[in-house]
């Protein structure tokens, strides 16, 4: 800055700042920058990439998908008040979701910060408890130990931690001597507390007719290894937490018998008749419609294996366990008694017929070509609330990642999401399915998809209106819903003018000859596609 000259040859806060991004493998910036933030971003060295979205949310969902992906933290640059106010619903969603988030958030210059002027934010509390960690650094020399601490943040708390900049600390020269706030490494090392394995598996092997539930906290492949070979041992059945944002189980699996319900009605029906749940990186249990009563049978044992605090503090289990469910579960399954199988039936999948001639095309015919061509490692990201239940029956998630989903219920983070997922995993399918409502609240990221060669497939099922809406006004019984249709708004022409190609169908015969062309070519695409699709709505909905 002409006003904030930095003599030549001096090691300013920002080049110490890119280089504990590039200690710490963070070297990809996701943002939608503003003036705060342009001493930060203006002649970025050619070893830190640059990724821009046309709005925050899609920065954070774009940012959100690759962190997952990846399973490690994504750099997010937001621009002070307006940029981290639009993104607070991403990162909410980013929270809900696991993912690890490093946060810069522009200040106004720091030099004048006391008299408030134009684009001072205050911004500590504005993302309010969704955040791991905020921190506005003491001096600009603190700022890189204060990225550095986020890193570690983000991991530990599987969340986004905000850090906030003034703009004018950049060029400060970085003049501290002593050692940096932020350790250098951070181990994570994985214990066995053997007394407690031993209590659990006192519990298991006391069972009549024990049972699994797995969330998305299980949704590693060490931790689902551990969790097939557990399962098998005993003949226990498996299910899936209702509304959680990944699979924690191969749902082709024998064992796997389907997601459980959200009513506590439902619930405590799935569940009868087994005297211990054991559940795995999963709450206990994630709910939505309130229904009185408890969430399994008088007497029954529900034991809670999580990594994440939060779930184990609040879940009302009769032990929770608050450790690494890969190497836990590893144990049990090595120490349980083994069971003979019992014969239980495997979960049937429905079979989905070609619609009749002047039949109109549904979710689960688009849902059960899929199922017969996608490859088994594709990545499923899904925001189709209303049909989502019938995707979890007809299209099985079979490998880490299969499955991604918002698990926080907000609209908008399904496009981006996948665009990260492709960007991190650039050969793996990915595969976005979406509803039409859903799709309009992050369409812009298919302005990224498209510029920066992000080769994933974008399917939206046109039914003109928010599906899901309408359902659960119908079921209130009080009339006619006050929001009107939107059979007028054509996804494929939103995609086609901000860059990405797309094409819109109508007929079953249409749809087949599209998929036959481009599902074997995903994991070569670059460049992104968007297949607008003429729906009618399902009929059921039971969350």
């Amino acid at each position: 800055m002409a006003d904030h000259p930095t003599p030549p040859g001096t090691t300013t806060v920002r080049d110490a700042t890119l280089d504990v991004f590039r200690r710490l493998g963070m070297t990809t910036i996701f943002a939608n920058p503003g003036s705060t933030e342009v001493p930060f971003l203006a002649g970025l060295p050619d070893d830190i990439e640059f990724v821009l979205a046309l709005h925050e949310g899609s920065v954070v969902g774009i940012a959100t998908g690759w962190a997952i992906a990846n399973d490690r933290p994504a750099l997010v640059n937001l621009h002070t008040t307006a940029g981290l106010g639009n993104a607070v619903g991403a990162l909410a969603t980013a929270r809900v979701n696991r993912a690890p988030l490093v946060v810069v958030v522009g200040q106004q210059d720091r030099r004048h910060l006391a008299l408030e002027p134009f684009l001072t934010g205050r911004l500590e509390g504005l993302a309010g408890d969704y955040p791991v960690w905020v921190n506005t650094p003491m001096t600009a020399q603190d700022v890189p130990g204060a990225l550095t601490r986020a890193h570690h943040e983000a991991v530990t708390g599987r969340g986004p931690a905000i850090v906030i900049v003034p703009m004018d600390d950049w060029h400060e020269p970085m003049t501290r001597s002593g050692p940096m706030a932020g350790a250098v490494q951070v181990r994570r090392p994985v214990g066995i507390d053997e007394a407690t394995v031993a209590e659990v598996v006192d519990l298991i092997d006391a069972a009549g007719s024990p049972a699994l539930v797995v969330g998305a906290g299980a949704d590693r492949a060490g931790t689902r290894a551990a969790l097939v070979a557990l399962a098998e041992r005993l003949d226990m059945p498996v299910r899936q937490e209702a509304f959680g944002a990944r699979a924690g189980f191969p749902q082709d699996h024998p064992l796997y018998q389907g997601l459980l319900p959200a009513g506590r009605e439902r619930l405590r029906g799935a569940l009868a008749g087994h005297d211990l749940v054991l559940v795995v990186g999963a709450p206990v249990f994630r709910q939505y419609p309130y229904e009185p009563g408890p969430f399994v049978d008088e007497g029954a044992v529900v034991v809670e294996i999580s990594q994440d605090p939060a779930e184990v503090h609040r879940s009302p289990a009769d032990l929770a366990v608050l450790t690494d469910p890969e190497v836990f579960c590893a144990a049990l399954a090595d120490r349980v008694a083994p069971r003979e199988p019992s014969g239980r039936p495997p979960r049937t999948r429905p079979a989905v017929p070609p619609p009749a001639d002047g039949e109109p095309l549904r979710a689960p015919h688009v849902y059960a070509l899929l199922a017969e061509r996608l490859a088994r490692d594709t990545v499923v990201v899904e925001e189709t609330p209303s049909t989502r239940q019938v995707l979890e029956e007809m299209l099985p998630s079979r490998e880490p990642l299969g499955y991604l989903g918002v698990a926080m219920g907000g609209l908008g983070f399904g496009m981006p999401a996948a665009i990260g997922v492709r960007m991190a995993q650039p050969h793996r399918p990915v595969v976005a399915i979406l509803g039409d409502g859903s799709s309009m609240y992050a369409v812009q990221s298919l302005w990224t998809a498209a510029n920066y060669g992000v080769g994933a497939l974008f399917i939206v099922f046109a039914n003109g209106g928010y599906a899901i809406m309408d359902k659960l006004a119908e079921r209130t019984g009080a009339g006619k819903a006050p929001w009107p249709s939107f059979p007028e708004v054509r996804l494929s022409n939103l995609a086609t003018a901000l860059g990405c190609p797309a094409r819109r169908i109508s007929t079953h015969a249409e749809l087949v000859e599209v998929l036959d062309e481009i599902v074997p070519g995903l994991p070569d695409r670059t460049e992104p596609l968007l297949l607008d699709i003429d729906v009618v709505p399902e009929r059921e909905f039971n969350p």
